[in-house]
């Protein structure tokens, strides 16, 4: 086996093969080779390898450059995709010496946390991963929103084509990046693709401010209005696109809409019927997983805490050592101790800590770690439980 790094635009005659058998319908058409190899120019950035034999691509992985919100630092990101084996190559090792040599070089590139969506979380969870929560969808329908047609709220929405109100949408993007917890986007490569999306996108805007937006589509007269992630600055923008969807009252039978896992549609009002849903299926419909590729790029995470604990992470490539970790004004410093630690954790147990998802005493129930009494307060005080909201889906 040889591992080779490949090029934009070989991907389509080395992991085209194996992505498009592995995740899309097939025997596929040539014309379906045509497009991809077309959108290979929004891949120029993206780190793709292949695992070779006798010139033959039988494995490969890709990390997309992005950037991801941690507790109010904003780290360098690698979004793992395009994991996929050929039938003939599985379990052989291939995917996993793949995966080594990706996360080594991201890190080295200067990414510190990484994540992707699991064909099997116990797998990736070898390498440090931890589950983050998965975006829910809510389905109503929009007359369950009529006591919003009668609200008089400042601000209006508009509709555009993505490719005339993709500057608002992705301006706002960049906004909820440096405010919500989990929240990650593409880098400028990777996200020109998305200005010529076929989907609309609704606007809001307060006093000429975008204070929402989300992109979709309807699929037939009485059907679906199918939108994806409702991404909103607060309460307001997101009233105003609720109010925006009641307005299809006698177009739409049921509005289907992606939202996180801290949102409470059933509080969206009174007598409202709703369904919220969260699957979770392997190989599809994976929850996303998370893991940190660096301890120090912690430093400025935001903390109330004025604690300070020493914690050993143990059984891995890239932050396994001793860590004193201290909050002081209001952020956490991070600096390699020689102390005796409180706690010993793996890679997956400081990853859920940090990204909020567990507490320290669920960490030692699922076996990611061993916490001492005295440290389990300052652990909680460091970090506290913070659902993140991964929001690129890759």
């Amino acid at each position: 086996m040889q591992i080779r790094q490949v090029s934009a635009e070989d991907r389509t005659d080395t992991i085209f093969p194996l992505q498009t058998y592995a995740f899309l319908p097939s025997p596929w058409a040539d014309a379906d080779r045509v497009v991809y190899a077309g959108r290979m120019q929004y891949f120029r950035t993206t780190l793709t390898l292949v695992a070779e034999e006798d010139g033959q691509a039988l494995a490969g992985v890709a990390a997309l450059p992005m950037r991801q919100n941690v507790r109010g630092v904003l780290h360098d990101m690698a979004g793992v995709a395009s994991v996929t084996t050929h039938p003939a190559a599985r379990r052989r090792g291939f995917v996993r010496e793949l995966l080594s040599r990706l996360l080594r070089q991201m890190s080295e590139q200067g990414c510190t946390v990484s994540t992707l969506y699991p064909f099997r979380p116990s797998f990736y969870a070898r390498f440090g991963f931890v589950g983050l929560p998965r975006a829910r969808t809510a389905t109503f329908a929009p007359e369950g929103l009529s006591h919003l047609l009668r609200a008089d709220l400042p601000g209006e929405v508009e509709r555009f084509a993505m490719r005339e109100g993709f500057d608002d949408y992705n301006a706002l993007t960049l906004r909820l990046l440096g405010e919500r917890h989990g929240f990650s986007v593409y880098d400028e490569v990777r996200t020109a693709e998305f200005r010529e999306d076929p989907r609309w996108v609704a606007v809001a805007r307060v006093d000429g401010e975008v204070v929402a937006a989300v992109t979709y589509r309807i699929d037939r007269f009485g059907g679906d209005l199918i939108a994806d992630d409702l991404l909103a600055t607060g309460p307001l923008g997101r009233a105003l696109l609720l109010q925006y969807f009641a307005r299809h009252v006698d177009q739409v039978a049921r509005v289907i809409v992606t939202i996180g896992a801290d949102e409470v549609p059933e509080l969206w009002g009174t007598d409202f019927a709703v369904l919220t849903q969260g699957k979770v299926a392997y190989p599809s419909n994976g929850g996303p997983m998370a893991r940190l590729l660096s301890m120090e790029a912690l430093t400025g995470t935001v903390t109330t805490a004025e604690e300070s604990i020493t914690v050993e992470v143990v059984d891995d490539d890239f932050i396994a050592g001793r860590y004193l970790l201290a909050g002081e004004s209001g952020r956490l410093t991070v600096e390699p101790s020689k102390n005796e630690p409180q706690a010993t954790l793996t890679c997956a147990g400081i990853s859920a800590l940090t990204y909020g998802v567990l507490d320290p005493i669920e960490v030692v129930t699922r076996g990611l770690g061993q916490v001492e009494p005295s440290a389990v307060g300052p652990l909680n005080a460091l970090f506290p439980r913070r659902m993140p909201y991964l929001f690129a889906d890759f």
